[in-house]
C-alpha cells in the first residue's frame, strides 16, 4: 500500500487519531505557516506517539545549527527541507537523519532541478505558489510527477491531495507516498476526524 504522511500536526489528539487510522508519518512544521509548532510543542506531541511511526520536521532554509537543535529537542526522525537548500547542505543533514527534499512544481524545468541532488532519501513534489511554501490545497500537473520518477528517488506526492482525488493520484502516479494537510482540516492546524477517516478508507480502496 502507498504510504501516507499527515502534515501540519499541531496537537496530540490529531496525531494519535491519524496514527490510529494508519498514518505512516506525521509532519511538524518549523517554518512560517498557520500550521507551525514550536519545538517544545512538537516534543510533547511526539512523546505521546508509539515508536513505529516516522516524525518528520518540515523546515524552510534553516541554519544547520537550528535544525540540529530542533532535532535534539523534539525527537523528529526525518527532515523535510522545503526551501532552496543545496545538495551539500542536504548531505550534511543526512549525516544525522534521513532527508526529504521538497520541490515546488509549476513547469517541466522545476522537475529537472531534482537531478542536482544526490544526497537525499526522497523527493516531495508540491504545487508552486507565490503565496506559500505549502499547504495551499492546490494540485499541479501529475504528468510532471510521473517524469520525476525517472530520477529513481522515492517520490512523495503532495499538493491538493484530498479524499476526492487520492485514488486517482495513486493509480496515476504510483508514488512512494502521499502527503496530505489542508484538505482534511476544520481549520488550519486542526484536522477533521471524519475527513481523516474518509481519506484512509479511500487509501485502502486504492491498495
Amino acid at each position: 500500500m502507498v504510504k501516507i504522511k499527515i502534515c501540519g500536526i499541531t496537537n496530540t489528539d490529531d496525531a494519535l487519531y491519524a496514527e490510529g487510522l494508519g498514518a505512516h508519518a506525521l509532519g511538524f512544521i518549523f517554518a512560517e505557516s498557520p500550521r507551525s509548532v514550536t519545538p517544545q510543542k512538537a516534543r510533547a506531541i511526539i512523546r505521546s506517539l508509539p515508536p513505529f511511526i516516522s516524525k518528520v520536521g518540515v523546515f524552510v532554509d534553516p541554519s544547520y545549527d537550528t535544525l540540529k537543535d530542533v532535532i535534539a529537542i523534539t525527537g523528529i526522525t526525518a527532515v523535510q527541507l522545503h526551501g532552496e537548500e543545496s545538495d551539500s547542505f542536504c548531505a550534511r543533514v543526512r549525516d544525522i537523519c534521513p532527508v526529504i527534499k521538497g520541490f515546488r512544481i509549476k513547469v517541466r524545468a522545476d522537475i529537472e532541478g531534482i537531478g542536482g541532488y544526490k544526497n537525499i532519501d526522497a523527493v516531495l513534489l508540491d504545487t508552486y505558489s507565490e503565496r506559500a511554501r505549502g499547504g495551499t490545497g492546490m494540485s499541479f500537473d501529475w504528468e510532471l510527477a510521473k517524469k520525476a520518477k525517472t530520477y529513481g528517488i522515492p517520490l512523495i506526492l503532495a499538493g491538493g491531495i484530498s479524499c476526492e482525488n487520492i485514488s486517482e493520484a495513486i493509480t496515476s502516479v504510483r508514488p512512494y507516498a502521499i502527503d496530505v494537510a489542508s484538505s482534511i482540516e476544520k481549520a488550519p492546524g486542526k484536522k477533521d476526524p471524519a475527513l481523516l477517516e474518509k481519506l484512509f478508507f479511500r487509501l485502502r480502496q486504492s491498495a
